[in-house]
């Protein structure tokens, strides 16, 4: 008998954040397909926390520019374990449906007769920002807001300050990125990097469009990183405790 395949989204790497749906998923679980960032962490503390998983767990995490599991190899994996009977948690970090490629591992499953089912998670497009005090949108300040990723054609974003943007997996193009956008919204405009959002390496940096690029490359920022550009920036973030303290209207100025 076939099994079936849940995806389901682990947020931001918190386990406090993962929903009860998802955690009663990965009980009843045979196997768990996990990614590296988010999930990984999420299972790391379910069992510090004293919450026993009897599932196999099966790693097919990804670092930037190294994916020892391609998409294509995950796909298959998940059909195989199914089609083997087992019942198969697919755990991903953030949202499956949020540059999770989460649809398109359904469609597959799918086409090949194996039912899926899906649970959704806090992406960290707006759960980091969040743990940095920076909402996007407010009242008078912004009323929408665009996620997109480094390799996207920023160009065609839609407004100006006014409109937060989200960048997701943007560090290494960080620059391009704040060069393109401050044609539109201007090099003072407010820009926040929160680096490893509710993990051991938390860290804000912010600037302004015209100075983040030569500010972060000075404090080394690193992935995984969520950058928020826009004067929403302003109501919220702060570098942590111990950095030099710094002013968006210093940065402008």
């Amino acid at each position: 008998m076939t099994g079936r395949v849940t995806l389901v989204g682990a947020g931001p790497g918190n386990a406090g954040l993962l929903t009860l749906h998802g955690l009663r998923a990965l009980q009843q679980a045979d196997v768990i397909v996990a990614d590296r960032l988010g999930a990984r962490s999420v299972l790391t503390q379910l069992a510090a926390d004293g919450i026993a998983l009897t599932a196999e767990v099966i790693d097919v995490g990804k670092l930037p520019g190294h994916h020892p599991v391609p998409q294509d190899g995950i796909n298959a994996l998940l059909v195989q374990l199914a089609r083997e009977g087992r019942d198969v948690v697919r755990l991903k970090g953030g949202d499956p449906f949020v540059f999770g490629r989460g649809r398109e591992e359904q469609l597959f499953c799918e086409a090949a007769g194996v039912p899926v089912d899906v649970v959704p998670g806090i992406t960290s497009a707006i759960a980091v920002p969040a743990v940095a005090g920076i909402p996007l949108t407010h009242i008078g300040i912004a009323t929408a807001f665009t996620v997109v990723t480094g390799h996207d054609q920023i160009e065609e974003l839609p407004g100006g300050r006014d409109h937060t943007v989200v960048l997701l997996m943007g560090v290494t193009t960080l620059g391009h990125s704040a060069h393109v956008l401050a044609a539109t919204r201007g090099v003072d405009c407010p820009v926040a990097i929160i680096e490893d959002g509710y993990g051991e390496r938390q860290r804000v940096t912010i600037g302004t469009l015209g100075t983040i690029a030569g500010v972060a490359a000075t404090r080394q920022v690193r992935s995984p990183a969520v950058i928020v550009i826009g004067d929403v920036v302003a109501l919220g973030a702060r570098e942590e405790p111990g950095s030099a303290p710094t002013r968006i209207a210093e940065l402008a100025g």
